[in-house]
């Protein structure tokens, strides 16, 4: 059975990225920092699953406990999920706001995926997906800091393609529109999104989730180095 890694797997995207790759036959790590319980609730619900809890800011810990999970084996598919938001326009926005997106989005990402790489190319068999946002592609006022973060993933995410295609990994990026969480819902009330979104409603997280399950599928096998947006025609 393969392994699979998400990271953020406890918040809701992540969940349904989690019950759509167990769905799939994979054995699912829920990545968790801060929501360990969740994550073990959800681990238990999934059955073959099991959570992990780092930070994954924290390189030190985060290659500690990427080291404990490599000795049962390579994990060869990877979901980096995990991101937050600090929103605030620039001219507000303070150094911190701006390096805890970054951090989480961008070395998070790297800070995971590094450690995992050499295993998991070894397999000659992977997949790398990773969350961006729509608002890499077109921007949003009041998030320079989580469109940098995500813009970087989407440049990270051409260049690894490029530097594992020939063993059979493939890297490509996911990149959500307005997708029903409690946080969409103070910022994107109805009337803006029928405004905003061609298809006048926030998308789910499970139609997130079926893309991300078919890139880590072997049906994606001639698929990588690309950026998928799931956003109801946004951009």
């Amino acid at each position: 059975m393969k392994r699979a890694l998400v990271t953020g797997g406890s918040g809701a995207l992540g969940a349904a990225i989690c019950r759509a790759l167990a769905r799939d036959g994979l054995h699912v790590i829920v990545h968790a920092n801060a929501r360990l319980k969740q994550a073990e609730a959800l681990a238990g619900e999934l059955g073959a699953a099991e959570a992990v809890a780092f930070d994954v800011t924290d390189a030190a810990a985060t290659g500690a406990a990427i080291e404990r999970l490599l000795a049962a084996g390579p994990i060869q598919v990877v979901v980096n999920n995990a991101g937050i938001h600090r929103d605030a326009v620039m001219a507000g926005m303070t150094h911190e706001a701006w390096r805890e997106v970054i951090d989480v989005s961008l070395n998070g990402f790297f800070n995971v995926t590094q450690p995992l790489l050499l295993p998991l190319l070894r397999t000659r068999w992977g997949r790398i997906v990773n969350v961006s946002s729509i608002a890499a592609l077109l921007g949003n006022r009041g998030q320079a800091n989580y469109a940098a973060a995500k813009a970087g993933l989407i440049g990270a995410t051409r260049a690894l393609a490029l530097e594992c295609a020939s063993r059979g990994v493939t890297v490509n990026a996911v990149a959500p529109g307005v997708i029903e969480s409690d946080m969409a819902a103070d910022a994107f009330p109805p009337e803006r999104i029928k405004a905003l979104v061609p298809m006048q409603r926030a998308g789910t997280p499970e139609e997130v989730a079926e893309l991300v399950a078919f890139l880590a599928s072997e049906r994606a096998g001639y698929i990588t180095g690309q950026v998928i947006a799931v956003a109801g025609g946004l951009g």
